[in-house]
């Protein structure tokens, strides 16, 4: 059975030997979110704007504006706040480096706790812990008590590349349809545009959450259409 588990183990550890899979959902959730910013911010500048002034270059340059200006904070908030969780990462591993050399035999008491929770007996937990903290000690240490694999952390790069990109692609939507179509039906194509963006953007992210496709689509359609709603009503009070 140890040796059964033991090769688990290893198998295990050279499918992680690559980009990790939350390394992956990290720079996915930071797209989605930037999308879905970047479309109903822009939108609700339009909208706002095209409710107190029918000048169409004073309503691109502002959706321009706030355009960029969405892309650029949602890039470097994404950084900020991944740059933390890294940091966090990193100062567990420091933490867990120390405790191997100052109290390894409570760390083989995590790591056989981890293992007897899990339906393993005592004696067999215990020689598991004392193999794999033979072998690879700062990463078995790491994996049970934070489920973190060793050189694997978040990238906050990553992070707000994905984020600045989504939301720049996901606001020129709504403001390319007022672009190209003719001012009569720059508005309608707008509201589509936003719409098939929201969709998409619900989409995705139930999809990659494994969550309800239909719910997350129409939660998104109906914000956004919201959205424009209470800016286009905000345009007309001032």
């Amino acid at each position: 059975m140890l040796t059964l588990f033991m090769n688990w183990q290893k198998k295990r550890a050279e499918k992680k030997s690559g980009q990790t899979m939350e390394e992956r959902l990290n720079a996915i959730r930071a797209g989605i979110l930037g999308s879905n910013d970047g479309i109903l911010t822009v939108v609700g500048v339009v909208f706002s704007v095209a409710a107190a002034t029918s000048n169409r270059l004073v309503i691109v340059l502002a959706g321009l504006s706030d355009l960029l200006a969405c892309a650029l904070s949602m890039g470097s908030g994404e950084f900020a706040a991944v740059s933390s969780q890294a940091d966090s990462e990193k100062v567990a591993e420091t933490l867990e480096r120390a405790r191997l050399k100052e109290a390894f035999g409570e760390q083989v008491e995590t790591v056989q706790a981890f293992y007897t929770d899990r339906g393993v007996s005592p004696e067999t937990a215990k020689a598991i812990a004392c193999e794999l903290l033979a072998e690879k000690p700062l990463e078995t240490v790491l994996s049970v008590k934070y489920d973190m694999q060793l050189g694997h952390y978040v990238s906050p790069m990553s992070a707000a590349f994905s984020s600045t990109f989504s939301a720049a692609l996901g606001g020129a939507l709504p403001l390319i349809a007022l672009l190209v179509f003719p001012v009569e039906y720059q508005y309608l194509a707008a509201i589509l545009a936003t719409v098939v963006a929201s969709a998409l953007t619900g989409l995705l992210s139930a999809v990659f959450s494994q969550g309800m496709i239909g719910r997350a689509v129409w939660r998104n359609i109906w914000v956004g259409l919201v959205t424009i709603a209470i800016h286009y009503g905000i345009g007309l009070l001032f």
